[in-house]
């Protein structure tokens, strides 16, 4: 199997700009959000309300593949290992998470996150234990890297630093990709995995 058959749900997809960067490389997708003003209107993207933070509106296993971009951190208390739960719920046997943050460990991050009024209520999580809520909740981790290491100004040019600084904790945002039970063949791991390139790179806090 490749990412070509793979259905992909974005968990807090907004107006659903990563699945229109990515989604042509995969069989569906598929976007919710707890917010009906942030949903895309754009008709080639299937959007669902979240009525709740903690709920996804989806029958269980009818994804592969599922992405959080920045969103853990507006989730408090227990609610963050439900809503891991529920990620695993609407995933398929072996299916892959990725759940990409803001890094606590870099300053810049701090600082932004501290001014921006979205970001209001957010706990940040260090790399290490959004990974141990994933295994919480059942999941095998599979690979963990750090990017946002260079300004978007200077990232097409020198773009390479990023992925030789990868696995440094220290980059404004990070990624840890996890599997849930009943592994896949390990070609669509490698596969999914490596379009985190297109998912991960160059995402701005936010």
């Amino acid at each position: 199997m490749t990412p070509a058959a793979v259905r992909w749900l974005d968990v807090g997809c907004g107006r659903g700009e990563l699945l229109k960067i990515a989604g042509k490389n995969f069989l569906q997708i598929t976007g919710c959000d707890p917010s009906a003003g942030m949903l895309s209107s754009d008709v080639s993207i299937k959007t669902h309300q979240q009525t709740s933070l903690v709920k996804l509106p989806f029958e269980s296993g009818t994804f592969d593949f599922v992405t959080a971009v920045c969103v853990l951190h507006h989730v408090h208390g227990g609610d963050k290992g439900l809503l891991a739960d529920e990620i695993r719920r609407v995933l398929s046997p072996g299916g892959l998470c990725c759940l990409i943050e803001h890094n606590p460990r870099n300053p810049v991050t701090r600082t932004i996150v501290k001014r921006c009024l979205v970001d209001a209520d957010a706990e940040l999580l260090a790399a290490g234990e959004i990974s141990n809520l994933l295994r919480a909740s059942g999941f095998k981790i599979i690979d963990k890297r750090y990017f946002l290491y260079l300004p978007e100004r200077i990232f097409h040019a020198f773009g390479f630093v990023e992925r030789v600084f990868s696995k440094l904790p220290f980059g404004g945002q990070y990624a840890v990709l996890a599997q849930a039970p009943s592994g896949l063949p390990a070609d669509l791991t490698l596969l999914v995995a490596s379009s985190l390139d297109l998912i991960g790179m160059g995402l701005p806090p936010g």
